[in-house]
């Protein structure tokens, strides 16, 4: 495994992580052969969210007796200093740590920002809990190039997290910046919310741009930690066949696909979103109408139950026309004889 400075934090890292949205779906002893398996492979940064559900709790509870083996992360969605100052207390609870290592603010707009850096905003909390030892350092994640590039300003920011696969290529002179900057650069989405099939290409990309500091697949079991870790101890070029294969993936996702991250929901009338653009991506691009069908059955709420309230489209980080892709999805998995 190879390891990296994180930016000019002082902490030493694999370069491949845990992202921690998927321990969601798993219990908490599935969550401690996770944690087993990336000490086995050297793993040693992992990354959850206060937004996560059971994800904190869970890996707190398998990093009992081996927390000083890991570099931990997580984040948080508060905007004021009151919020922030709580969810520290919660995920320091939830982790069973003294400490966290990096608490990152989590996904914010522009507006939201300037709340968060103002006065009374959460800053406050995260420096205080920064001078108390109770986090060891602050970062930023975002989802929108304009924050992404307004974080490179910002003298706290310690860290940056963004999307970055072989589809989402966008931030690129922003991650170099990074570089240049000694800030470290945390890649999210590699396999693009799942939506990319050959996972090995797709963390080989990633790890190829020198300037990328760690990548973070959600990993839910042994054989995604196993998977992943193969990927980083590759240190061969991408292939010019490789390359060809990434631009036809890139082609057929274009920029309007589903991250599958989850924060659209929970829709009004109980569909799963992400799920009905998961079938339906296994229609387009593998022709498995069969196979995406009978799951699209399974579901208890079709896409054809919207309401077109659009409260989806505005948590949506992406934008994406949400209520005309499940118009489009419904058509084509009802379409499938």
């Amino acid at each position: 495994m190879e390891y990296r400075e994180l930016g000019k934090t002082g902490l030493r890292i694999s370069r491949v992580g845990l992202g921690g949205i998927p321990i969601q779906r798993v219990d908490a002893a599935e969550t401690k052969k996770v944690v087993e398996s990336l000490l086995e492979h050297g793993i040693n940064y992992i990354d959850t969210a206060r937004g996560y559900t059971v994800s904190e709790e869970f890996l707190g509870e398998a990093l009992e007796g081996v927390r000083d083996r890991f570099v931990l992360a997580t984040k948080s969605m508060a905007r004021t200093k009151e919020e922030m100052a709580r969810d520290i207390e919660i995920s320091l609870s939830n982790l069973r740590t003294d400490h966290i290592d990096l608490y990152q603010v989590h996904n914010p707009d522009l507006k939201q920002l300037e709340m968060v850096t103002g006065p009374g905003g959460a800053l406050e909390a995260l420096t205080e809990a920064k001078a108390a030892g109770k986090i060891g350092h602050i970062g930023l994640t975002a989802h929108s190039l304009e924050v992404f590039e307004k974080g490179l300003s910002l003298p706290w920011v310690e860290t940056i997290m963004f999307p970055y696969n072989i589809v989402e290529r966008q931030g690129e002179e922003l991650i170099r910046a990074c570089a240049e900057k000694q800030i470290g650069f945390i890649a999210m989405k590699p396999m693009a919310g799942g939506n990319l099939e050959d996972g090995t290409l797709a963390m080989r990309f990633i790890l190829n741009n020198p300037d990328v500091t760690v990548a973070i697949p959600g990993m839910a079991d042994v054989r995604e930690v196993e998977e992943n870790a193969k990927a980083a101890e590759s240190r061969q070029p991408l292939t010019e066949e490789e390359k060809t294969q990434m631009e036809k993936t890139a082609k057929e996702l274009g920029t309007q696909f589903c991250r599958r991250c989850n924060y659209c929901a929970p829709c009004t009338v109980g569909i799963s979103i992400p799920n009905v653009f998961l079938f339906a991506g296994y229609l387009r691009r593998y022709q498995l109408g069969g196979w995406a069908k009978s799951r699209y059955d399974s579901q208890p709420v079709k896409a054809d139950a919207c309401v077109e309230c659009g409260a989806c489209e505005e948590r949506c980080p992406y934008h994406l026309p949400i209520r005309e892709m499940l118009k489009k999805a419904h058509e084509e998995l009802e379409g499938v004889e």
